[in-house]
């Protein structure tokens, strides 16, 4: 994947910085349907003109809030242990999914009403997987997983039930869950659950 452009800086990087901002807490605080370039533009004190100029409309918008989730440092948790690492990213996972306002709720429920929304999503998901596939290579090495480990298929079963419970039924957070979907899915993939044949060019 390309490396991240830089953001521009002085001016137009503060006016970014305040809508952006001024984004998240309205949808935080009204949802989605509550969201209008208007809000955004008076939430942020920057002109409406430059606002519909830059971003168009309530996709736009969206669309670059979780662009900009990209443009960031983040790494997952690097414990000594698959098991460990895997706990770690549930907990952050939990923490942001259960966190008020409930911004990431939110911006998961957006997209499924912006098309702009939806891309962007996508682009945020692949772009952390890319950065979780560390942890599925780094315990490859220690010896805990066999070779050639799906580490898309391994992340997926690890992190899913945390989005089934909080975000499709809506359960109370559960403390225990964070460690017990980790735990489940690293049994699985040390079993072999989670391989693939080596292809032509390993053998």
């Amino acid at each position: 994947m390309p490396p991240p452009q830089r953001r521009p800086g002085g001016r137009t990087a503060r006016i970014r910085t305040q809508v952006l901002d001024a984004v998240l807490a309205e949808l935080g605080e009204r949802g989605y349907d509550g969201l209008t370039m208007d809000v955004v533009a008076a939430r942020a004190g920057v002109n409406r003109a430059t606002v519909y100029r830059r971003w168009g409309d309530v996709g736009g918008l969206l669309a670059d809030v979780l662009d900009a989730a990209s443009d960031d440092a983040w790494r997952p948790p690097d414990t000594g242990s698959l098991t460990g690492d895997l706990a770690g990213l549930n907990h952050e996972i939990q923490d942001a999914l259960t966190a008020e306002p409930p911004i990431v709720a939110a911006l998961i429920a957006a997209s499924f009403r912006s098309e702009k929304a939806a891309q962007a999503q996508q682009r945020l998901w692949e772009d952390r997987y890319a950065r979780c596939e560390i942890v599925v290579s780094r315990a490859v090495r220690r010896g805990e997983l066999p070779p050639h480990t799906d580490a898309r298929r391994l992340l997926i079963a690890a992190t899913a039930p945390l989005y089934h419970h909080l975000v499709l039924l809506r359960t109370p957070p559960d403390p225990h869950l964070p460690d017990h979907a980790a735990r489940t899915a690293a049994l699985a993939a040390s079993a072999g659950a989670f391989t693939e044949p080596p292809s032509a060019g390993d053998t």
